[in-house]
């Protein structure tokens, strides 16, 4: 990895105050450019990913992404993909890619074994890549660049319980969910159709 492409100076300022330099150069040793198969096994049973974006002026915004086990697949040896589902319309996080494609995700396992992963790169949105029409529920596609890949302690995660997935996961054969708020008076004639992109 090229110097100084993970540390600015304001992370080598605070681990020169802490003396945490050498670790911090230790745990950077373990980033990558590319996901090794432990990591593409743990991607793509992920049921929900967490997404950091910021708009072209660099105001911050942070949203969760969640699907069917499989939703987030590797496609590349340093290139993932996620579809964009049905949601409330705001496009907040792929209108922060549209002017700015840099992008955070981090992959956590809130029950189970706990695990982090966090992987950091450009993205970009297409309506019309091959991954659409073969994705149940998807309206386009998100696809990642990763420029650094690394684990992250996952010391403080909470044991909990997966009790079930969501009834709004998209699956096969299922028709869509329709979430409750959409019939909220305050919503109803305000509401976005759907959009029928896959074809199944």
């Amino acid at each position: 990895m090229a110097a100084d492409a993970f540390y600015h100076d304001g992370s080598r300022a605070l681990q020169d105050g802490f003396e945490s330099r050498r670790i911090a150069d230790r745990l950077e040793s373990l980033a990558r450019t590319a996901f090794t198969e432990d990591d593409k096994a743990f991607i793509e049973s992920a049921i929900y990913v967490f997404l950091a974006t910021a708009d072209a002026d660099g105001r911050p915004d942070c949203s969760f992404k969640g699907g069917p086990p499989g939703f987030v697949r590797v496609t590349g040896p340093s290139e993932l993909a996620f579809p964009d589902y049905d949601g409330n319309g705001m496009f907040r996080s792929l209108g922060n890619l549209a002017v700015n494609p840099h992008v955070g995700l981090l992959f956590i396992a809130l029950h189970g074994t706990p695990r982090r992963l966090r992987v950091n790169g450009t993205a970009r949105i297409d309506r019309d890549d091959p991954l659409t029409a073969s994705t149940v529920g998807a309206q386009m596609m998100v696809r990642i660049a990763a420029s650094v890949i690394f684990p992250n302690c996952p010391r403080y995660i909470p044991t909990l319980q997966l009790v079930e997935p969501s009834p709004y996961t998209p699956m096969p054969g299922c028709d869509p969910v329709e979430p409750a708020w959409k019939g909220f008076d305050v919503f109803r004639d305000a509401v976005h159709p759907r959009q029928p992109t896959w074809k199944g």
